[in-house]
């Protein structure tokens, strides 16, 4: 069979290598969608580690791809606040946020808010709750796997990587089950642009998200009123650092609950069984040694990097890399390059399970925005896989998935897949 793959790559590299590198843009969704942006990212490395890059559609911003660099900016709140958006914006969507109005949430903010804010919602993902979330966690892992079909193709985003993020999404909101669906549904509204995902223009995205914000107030004045209790809406308003919060603010940080319990898992759940599929010796290795499986969570959140960017603004003037980066500036941190960055992970793009420091690795983030829900994240991760290894001895590929259009959220829109046998 020829592999059309080989084909993509080597014109991906070609392009990547034929302009001069201060032209040079990676803030392209058409490269994520087609898996082409890694020789960009190796040779911005290589020649252009903070490197100015002019965007049709996201404007200039500063592009750092080194571990090191990524690192310096992202523990750096003082210098590089995230009070602008902690995404590089298209052009065409600020117009979108200056009509609608700003969100904020707490991602978005600097201390002191930030971190009252955060410290309100943490013990919802504290390793406390965890440990009583995963008995739950795995009884619908494992009524999930086994409504699966055998032997014929499924849409493993659909049926698994969704619904089981979407189950613990609601159960950490107290949301009903039955209507779980429309969280995963909210989160895509909120991460596509017109034309993408479930979004077919601006109007219907506005009208969705004042739907979801209209019925997440309702749950506010329903828990406000009633005794303070577990769930992520009773702790915001009950917080007293959140519960006078606006509308707008509120709105904001269900986006990045809605996103960040949803997205990053799905995506990575999604993501080890395509880097399995793609690198079968580890795939054998597994089966010989399940007790590898938190060493694989780990090495697939690396190796995915299920959000590919996170951006700053420079509040004063910073000397890095050579370069003078000015107060104002935008500075995108593509923790995708940081991820694959050879001077610190050995052997970057192989997929290994039994890496010597599987969590060396930057996608959730460091500093004081480091992913607050990133035990959740490789909790279900990690039952989801010993789940499927006490029932199928494989799952194959059944062809290549399509990916998310987008340059932040890093993911599959779809992966057929088959699962020739039960165990």
């Amino acid at each position: 069979m020829h592999d059309g793959s080989v084909d993509l790559k080597a014109e991906a590299r070609a392009r990547a290598y034929a302009l001069p590198v201060e032209a040079l843009d990676p803030a392209q969704p058409e490269l994520f969608v087609q898996d082409a942006m890694w020789p960009m990212f190796e040779r911005l490395r290589a020649e252009d580690p903070v490197h100015h890059a002019v965007s049709e559609d996201y404007g200039p911003y500063w592009s750092v791809t080194r571990w090191n660099d990524i690192m310096a900016v992202d523990s750096n709140h003082g210098a590089f606040s995230s009070a602008d958006g902690i995404t590089l914006q298209s052009l065409e969507s600020k117009i979108e946020t200056a009509k609608r109005g700003t969100r904020p949430s707490f991602i978005s903010m600097d201390p002191p808010r930030h971190d009252e804010q955060r410290k309100t919602v943490s013990p919802a993902v504290a390793p406390s709750n965890l440990q009583v979330m995963a008995p739950l966690i795995r009884e619908r892992a494992g009524q999930i796997l086994d409504r699966l079909p055998i032997g014929e193709e499924f849409d493993w985003v659909e049926h698994v990587s969704k619904e089981l993020t979407a189950m613990t999404l609601a159960t950490l909101f107290d949301f009903p089950q039955e209507e779980r669906g429309l969280l995963p549904y909210w989160s895509d509204m909120m991460t596509n642009a017109p034309g993408h995902g479930p979004v077919v223009s601006w109007e219907q995205k506005r009208e969705v998200l004042d739907e979801m914000v209209a019925r997440f107030v309702g749950m506010w004045n329903e828990r406000v009123n009633a005794p303070p209790s577990g769930d992520l809406i009773s702790m915001l308003a009950h917080g007293p650092s959140t519960r006078d919060m606006e509308r707008a603010e509120y709105a904001g940080n269900l986006g990045l609950l809605i996103i960040g319990g949803n997205d990053t898992t799905r995506n990575t759940i999604s993501g080890s069984v395509y880097a399995l599929n793609k690198h079968p010796g580890e795939y054998d290795r597994l089966r010989a040694d399940p007790s590898l499986i938190p060493a694989m969570v780990s090495e697939t959140i690396r190796w995915q990097t299920p959000l590919a960017h996170m951006a700053r603004t420079a509040t004063q003037d910073v000397e890095m890399g050579g370069k003078t980066i000015k107060a104002g500036d935008r500075v995108v941190m593509w923790y995708v390059s940081g991820n694959r960055d050879e001077s610190m992970v050995e052997d970057p793009n192989a997929y290994r399970i039994d890496r010597a420091r599987p969590r060396q690795h930057m996608s959730f983030g460091f500093g004081i925005h480091r992913c607050v829900g990133n035990r959740l994240a490789e909790l279900q991760l990690t039952i989801i896989w010993e789940e499927i290894m006490k029932r199928f001895p494989v799952i194959e590929l059944a062809g290549e998935p399509t990916r998310t259009h987008s340059i932040f959220v890093k993911g599959y829109e779809t992966l057929p897949v088959v699962i020739p046998a039960r165990a």
